[in-house]
């Protein structure tokens, strides 16, 4: 055999060798380490589970394209179920014993609430999947939030009543984290656009009932009610409203935007309406929407993976917490402080819930322009009008 040959076989077992190092080394690489905190059991099961089922998914597929700069992605998941004691338990094991690089979650308000000085300190970035302003109004540094912040749902709405010419209403709201925000936002905004609240209910997350509630509203001038809670509250109200032949327009809040809902409520939940954002009936989406595309092709895939389990708002919401998780690893490596950074720098990123633009003065990138109205007729989610 010639030298040059003998060479070039040289040279060729070299690269072979050399290329099995290499891929060897890459798949030596420490792995990025994602926490996530999810209601996957208990009363907000519903929220939960499909967050829960969209992360895995995510990292399951962003392993098989070979993970994030040559890092697998690891994920880290512990069932709050809703507790903000669970919550903080999960939450300390997460920093402490995964030392994980960021946190998606928690599924609701309150547990997030109950969080974010743990997550200050300790200097993790947070992606929470609760829908209250006071997540992140005022900033915090470390935390972020995946749905648009309740004032943009009530802002949404406020436009649809301005138009209607409806000035007067009733509201009725859990005594949760989630409700106190969302009648916070109602109070807040209402003067704002001429609109008068003349009566103020609430309930309790167990409550079976709340026809004494509704009996008080009926005998006001609202000109229509609005409902703010998770199931099962409003189902049960939009069935004590229809058993009591209450004519006064229901309004309700993204909430409720679940299969599971409209289950509960059945037909009583008919012509019910709501602020709440695209993904929920994407296919009514116009051509030409950037969101839409995003949207059908992971829902496709979501529900090819989880037969049975309908894709729902939820679901989107733990896939943005993801996205943009992934979007700080890839920028920021495994340094939380670069995550962070990066987080907060996103432009433009098409997701489920919007197109999310952060910036130092916004920690959740949404704006009302990400919300529609949406009707419940027979049976179904259906946008009012884009």
């Amino acid at each position: 055999m010639g030298w040059l040959k003998r060479s070039a076989v040289c040279l060729s077992l070299g690269m072979i060798l050399s290329s099995f190092c290499f891929s060897q080394v890459v798949q030596a690489k420490e792995p990025y380490k994602i926490g996530a905190l999810f209601s996957i059991t208990g009363p907000a099961s519903f929220i939960g589970e499909p967050e829960r089922n969209a992360a895995e998914m995510m990292v399951e597929e962003i392993n098989n394209k070979g993970g994030i700069n040559g890092h697998p992605v690891k994920l880290f998941t512990y069932d709050t179920m809703a507790s903000s004691t669970k919550t903080v338990t999960a939450v300390k094991k997460l920093i402490n014993k995964h030392n994980v690089h960021v946190i998606v979650g928690p599924s609701t308000s309150g547990a997030t609430l109950a969080i974010i000085p743990i997550v200050e300190k300790a200097g993790i970035p947070m992606i929470s999947g609760g829908s209250s302003a006071k997540i992140v109004v005022p900033v915090k540094k470390w935390v972020f939030k995946s749905p648009p912040m309740d004032v943009y749902q009530v802002e949404r709405l406020y436009d649809y009543f301005k138009k209607a010419n409806i000035k007067k209403i009733a509201i009725l709201t859990v005594t949760t984290g989630y409700g106190d925000s969302g009648r916070a936002s109602l109070e807040s905004k209402a003067s704002e656009w001429g609109i008068e609240i003349v009566v103020k209910e609430n309930y309790g997350p167990k409550d079976s009932s709340m026809t004494a509630q509704l009996t008080r509203i009926a005998g006001t001038k609202a000109e229509a009610l609005v409902v703010w809670g998770v199931n099962p509250g409003p189902a049960i109200i939009a069935n004590n409203r229809k058993q009591m032949n209450l004519k006064m327009p229901l309004f309700l809040c993204e909430g409720i935007a679940s299969k599971k809902f409209l289950e509960l409520a059945g037909d009583a939940a008919e012509g019910a309406k709501f602020a709440g954002v695209k993904c929920i009936v994407p296919k009514d989406m116009p051509e030409g929407d950037p969101q839409k595309k995003h949207i059908l092709v992971f829902t496709k895939a979501y529900n090819k993976k989880y037969p049975g389990k309908t894709f729902s708002t939820f679901a989107g919401t733990g896939s943005d917490a993801v996205l943009l998780a992934f979007e700080g690893l890839r920028k920021g490596g495994d340094n939380p402080a670069k995550i962070r950074d990066a987080i907060e720098s996103t432009k433009n990123l098409v997701g489920f819930n919007g197109i999310f633009n952060m910036s130092p003065t916004d920690h959740n990138g949404l704006s009302k322009d990400d919300e529609i109205m949406i009707q419940i007729k027979n049976g179904q989610f259906v946008p009012l009008s884009y």
